[in-house]
């Protein structure tokens, strides 16, 4: 296939850029009073506006041009109908059929996969239910107080990111737990504050062979039979996963086994067996809505044209930033404390799925891909890394998010919140030009040789693109088309960059490697067989390492 780059829209976008890259956004705003209107969208009680941006209404057209010269309506349309879009796996990519209606036919390789869905949907609610209503019971007869997620990766970032933003909506008497990393110490530190009596562990993992899911899933075992014997391991696990005989040899009953698919890819999974913590937490009927949330943003990715389509107009205004503008990372900037792990939620689903230099046909990009996300809560990360948003050599894309409802209205604390929101972005956009600053030292009582000196440091460029999301409250539904949002517009720049977001290659090899090394580890012999540095440290390591 040829490079977007080679195409007419590229072209022009190039062109265009050249005729407006020296526009400021002061300009744009003071030019146009309409520029909000114009330049923002509302989709229930969402609101997107970009305005804030370095562009204009002929810069949209133009990306527009560029989605559809990407075929962006094709592929789109190819995923919803189960294609295998997933050509390195052989794979469809079915997330959107988990929080589809049930009546909706999808199909993959000929057969309905909604009835199936269905039908775990429904285990899922027979399960959370019991345990929420105190019906499951440990294996001493007691109600279940903790449950523990183990998972890695897909398995564990999206369904805590879900149930620490929703947490207003949890059950009083239940805690849900999250162990992923396989150093030891986040197993020991969570179970250190666990009854076995009353903890149930949800293992998750497909094909239950996952290194760092069964290392800290053996440790918990081994703590639960410690103190209840072999025989309580059916009561307190449970597992997401389709190998039904490594389930039922670590001691599970199939019974208690939740399925899903390989057309769901790890990143994409919260919707289905996968998000089995967040229906714990906050209830089947809650998680209907979550889906619910979903199925509206699909609804809409789907029918609205591409001009007034959100997920196009956030992945448009990404190529934009990244390949026109320059810019390398951006940031997403959650002014919602419940929302505190959105941005490491994001940083899988966006750099895993686009985070590549290999396009769909296998030859290799001439153009930037995937940029580098971060981010952190506000008001926390204007006292961390703002300065560099705001005055550092590098372009720094943000998105905004923050809800005109708090679900604890303690004082003034969240109109001081959402007066930092709405400050942020004015600032980004406006900047402080060298005749404010100025003055501003001047009424400081500043002159002479003082105020000289300090005048270039009180300047700030401005015209920092920014984007804001403002909805009514982040309830489950909203939480839902926020998160599907974003899903789709990480979609829609793979389809221009011509890559594939639904394949992780580039995680391979450490793992290959890891292999190899482990085993080299359980010995005091030297090593030899790796690049000088990689010897050197592991044979550090085990001089360092305690004797036994």
């Amino acid at each position: 296939m040829p490079s977007i780059r080679n195409t007419p829209a590229w072209r022009a976008l190039e062109q265009h850029h050249a005729a407006i890259g020296d526009l400021h956004m002061r300009d744009l705003f003071d030019g146009d009073p309409g520029r909000f209107d114009e330049l923002s969208l509302r989709f229930g009680d969402l609101l997107l506006d970009y305005s804030k941006n370095r562009v204009t209404a002929e810069t949209m057209d133009l990306l527009a041009a560029l989605a559809r010269a990407a075929d962006v309506e094709g592929w789109r349309d190819r995923m919803f109908a189960g294609e295998k879009i997933n050509a390195t796996e052989g794979r469809a990519v079915l997330h959107v059929a988990l929080r589809s209606l049930p009546e909706r036919s999808i199909t993959v390789d000929g057969q309905n996969v909604m009835p199936e869905v269905t039908r775990v949907l429904e285990q899922m609610r027979t399960f959370s239910d019991a345990v929420r209503s105190g019906q499951w019971q440990g294996a001493t007869g007691k109600r279940i107080t903790d449950v523990v997620n183990i998972g890695i990766g897909g398995s564990d970032l999206g369904p805590v990111m879900v149930t620490e933003a929703l947490r207003p909506f949890k059950h009083p008497d239940l805690d849900v737990h999250f162990v992923s990393n396989v150093d030891g110490t986040h197993i020991a530190e969570t179970l250190r504050r666990l009854t076995p009596e009353t903890t149930l562990f949800i293992v998750a993992s497909k094909t239950f062979t996952t290194q760092e899911t069964l290392a800290n899933a053996e440790s918990a075992r081994a703590w639960l039979i410690d103190a209840l014997g072999p025989d309580a391991v059916a009561k307190h696990f449970v597992a997401l996963s389709t190998n039904t005989e490594k389930v039922k040899a670590f001691g599970i009953d199939p019974a208690n086994m939740f399925a899903f698919w390989d057309w769901v890819g790890g990143r994409f999974s919260l919707w289905s067996a996968i998000g089995l913590p967040i229906a714990v937490a906050i209830g089947m009927d809650r998680f209907q809505e979550l889906l619910a949330g979903g199925r509206a943003m699909d609804d809409h990715f789907r029918t609205a044209p591409l001009d007034r389509n959100l997920p196009v107009i956030l992945a448009l205004i990404g190529v934009w930033n990244t390949d026109f503008l320059g810019a390398e990372t951006y940031a997403v900037l959650p002014y919602d404390q419940y929302l505190h792990r959105l941005p490491a939620y994001l940083q899988q689903a966006d750099m895993e799925s686009n985070g590549k230099y290999v396009r769909r046909d296998g030859a290799r990009v001439d153009y930037k891909t995937g940029p580098v996300l971060f981010g952190e809560p506000g008001t926390n990360g204007q006292h961390s890394f703002y300065q560099l948003i705001h005055q550092s050599t590098r372009l720094v894309p943000c998105d905004f998010i923050a809800a005109a409802e708090s679900f604890n209205p303690i004082g003034d604390h969240h109109p001081i919140l959402l007066s930092n929101f709405f400050a942020q972005t004015e600032a980004l956009l406006r900047g402080k030009t060298e005749a404010e600053a100025r003055a501003e030292l001047e009424d400081q009582g500043l002159d002479g040789q003082a105020l000289k000196a300090l005048l270039p440091h009180k300047v700030f460029d401005g015209n920092r693109p920014t984007n804001s999301i403002l909805v009514r409250r982040f309830d489950p539904g909203t939480l839902g088309m926020l998160i599907a949002l974003y899903e789709h517009k990480i979609f829609v720049q793979g389809v221009i960059w011509g890559v594939n977001s639904f394949d992780q290659w580039g995680v391979e090899l450490g793992k290959q490697l890891a292999k190899v090394i482990l085993p080299e580890l359980k010995t005091d012999a030297p090593v030899s067989g790796h690049d000088a540095s990689t010897n050197g440290l592991i044979n550090a390591y085990k001089e360092l390492r305690p004797r036994s």
